[in-house]
């Protein structure tokens, strides 16, 4: 196991330092697309900064590291999102997993993700309108979404792994362009386009208490076009750490827990990050959330809490979560997320 840990260790750090060499030759601004792939839904990781690669959260583990949905207990678990975004744009996330025989045969998980952009009036190039274009009678509604299927698996007491495929895609709209071959018509363009993607995940628990690594590696994909403009997905390569700080210091307590949890990000189009997010629970079930992240022109705080009630002898839980992150000139972001385990 031992082996395996310094193998996985040397190939992120290899990845890490490949993207590096890579970014210092060409800054990284506007270089991918599909960002509604890099913007999160669920509001419990939110509200702790993101900082979720290394938490067992459930099903909506899948969206983070799909590698922590081995770490379930509940035969079924479900989540249901929405995320309130600036310029009255909404994200709705849903997912699920199902845990058969104990997690003898593995994990499997199904996952969800759409954007509602609202509506856009459509417009049409004319080079002798005074504005180089001309309004038209109806308007556009472009949506994005991502469906996925996802399996975890624990091979030993410690080590998990996991992946999550997912076809996504995005749809602008339908746009007419003048046609060159016949002056005073026009020529439709449909701006449909699709593409899988996959993200991967380990987990390994130290055996220290509750310390626990983990990494991901998400939106991985080939190259998509529009026309003739190419673009990659939102690539992010994340390493994290958690633990509950009470093991250490009232470790005898059933109290209250304190988790704490800590990652890098290595996203494609912007800085590296630094993470930090906690989560005070109390009487396992008031819980009262704060995170961090480094690096953001905007919203790099976040705030939130949650409730929830245990019951059953399987991990069997309902929980409700709220995040809130101020966005500086922008609206306020909220975060909603029901989830069910049982």
């Amino acid at each position: 196991m031992k082996k395996r840990m310094i193998i996985l260790l040397a190939a992120v750090l290899a990845l890490f330092g490949v993207q590096r060499s890579t970014d210092a030759a060409e800054p990284k601004l506007a270089q991918t697309g599909f960002q509604f792939l890099s913007i999160p839904t669920e509001a419990r990781a939110s509200a702790m900064g993101d900082a979720f690669t290394a938490v067992a959260g459930g099903s909506m583990s899948i969206f983070y590291n799909p590698a922590n949905l081995a770490r379930g207990n509940a035969l079924l678990d479900f989540s249901l999102s929405q995320n309130q975004w600036i310029a009255d744009i909404n994200h709705f996330s849903g997912s699920l997993s199902f845990n058969p025989a104990n997690g003898k045969y593995g994990t499997f998980g199904f996952s969800l993700l759409s954007v509602d952009y609202g509506e856009f009036l459509f417009t049409r190039v004319n080079p002798n309108s005074e504005r180089g274009y001309d309004n038209l009678d109806y308007k556009n509604m472009p949506t994005a979404y991502a469906v996925g299927v996802a399996y975890s698996k624990a091979l030993t007491d410690q080590f998990s792994f996991g992946i999550h495929a997912k076809y996504t895609a995005q749809d602008l709209g339908v746009s007419e362009i003048p046609d060159p071959q016949n002056e005073g018509s026009a020529i439709e363009k449909d701006y449909n386009i699709g593409v899988m993607a996959f993200d991967f995940g380990t987990v390994y628990n130290t055996g220290y208490k509750s310390l626990t690594f983990a990494m991901s590696v998400r939106n991985f994909s080939q190259e998509v076009k529009y026309e003739t403009e190419g673009f990659q997905l939102p690539l992010n390569f994340h390493i994290g750490v958690a633990m509950d700080m009470m093991d250490i210091f009232d470790p005898e307590s059933k109290l209250h827990s304190f988790l704490l949890a800590v990652e890098a990000t290595h996203p494609r189009d912007q800085p590296e990050q630094l993470r930090i997010g906690g989560e005070y629970l109390f009487l396992d079930v008031l819980a009262l959330r704060a995170g961090y992240n480094s690096n953001l022109d905007e919203r790099d705080i976040s705030l939130g809490f949650g409730l929830k009630k245990d019951f059953g002898r399987r991990g069997g839980k309902i929980a409700l979560d709220y995040a809130y992150t101020p966005f500086g000139v922008f609206d306020n972001v909220q975060r909603f997320s029901f989830s069910l385990a049982l």
